[in-house]
């Protein structure tokens, strides 16, 4: 697209949905990993993973995808990152962004690949959690360092995120539903005078003057 390729400074906000054609699920779809189960933020709340820790292991299992590897999304991203000024504030916690080479990520909830112990603080090899939940070396609860419901995020983050939204001559938001705060709301720091894209194959509730690009995004980012 020639605004994208024009443009010197470009904030992509990127969703499940770009991580789809890597075979990754997205959430609340009819295939998503939410579809037919009874409160599924439970499952991924911080009251359920210290009152049924062994519920929430059971469910996060079901997130893990280490056999997926980025697709042209994630490619064009990192492609145009080695040309322009470009920053991804994405809500994916699945790193791909960051195996594509893209050199500026703020992964805003976090990463399922950044395991820890919560007893000691040691990390833990995604390997070895998905043996246990226990670490072996002192018996305390593996978790993901994801944001999980009822948590705090974090406040450099949030700066960076909005650092970058002040300065982009384009944000482009992607395969998202845009419907989960504060991402959402990290819009309204955006540069005055920058021009706002939507790649999605639904539209999506935007406030303000926005291109809507009612496509997938492998296909959008094909073209480009």
């Amino acid at each position: 697209m020639e605004i994208l390729q024009q443009a010197e400074n470009i904030v992509f906000m990127t969703g499940a949905g770009v991580s789809t054609a890597s075979g990754i699920p997205d959430y609340r779809s009819m295939t998503g990993v939410y579809h037919g189960v009874e409160n599924p933020e439970y499952l991924l709340s911080h009251t359920c993973l210290k009152r049924e820790p062994d519920v929430f292991y059971q469910f996060v299992q079901q997130l893990y995808h280490p056999e997926a590897k980025p697709n042209v999304i994630h490619e064009k991203m990192a492609e145009l990152s080695q040309t322009k000024q470009v920053g991804i504030v994405t809500q994916n916690i699945d790193d791909l962004h960051i195996k594509a080479g893209s050199p500026n990520v703020v992964s805003f909830h976090g990463s399922l690949y950044d395991c820890y112990c919560q007893k000691c603080g040691q990390s833990v090899s995604v390997p070895d959690y998905m043996k246990s939940m226990y670490h072996q070396e002192c018996g305390g609860i593996i978790r993901p360092n994801v944001v999980l419901y009822e948590e705090s995020l974090s406040e450099a983050n949030i700066e960076t995120a909005i650092s970058w939204l002040s300065q982009a001559d384009v944000v482009c938001i992607v395969g998202t539903s845009f419907q989960v705060y504060p991402f959402s709301g990290l819009i309204n720091y955006r540069k005055p005078d920058s021009q706002v894209i939507v790649v999605n194959k639904e539209p999506i509730s935007l406030m303000m003057p926005h291109l809507l690009v009612q496509q997938k995004g492998e296909d959008f980012f094909s073209d480009i």
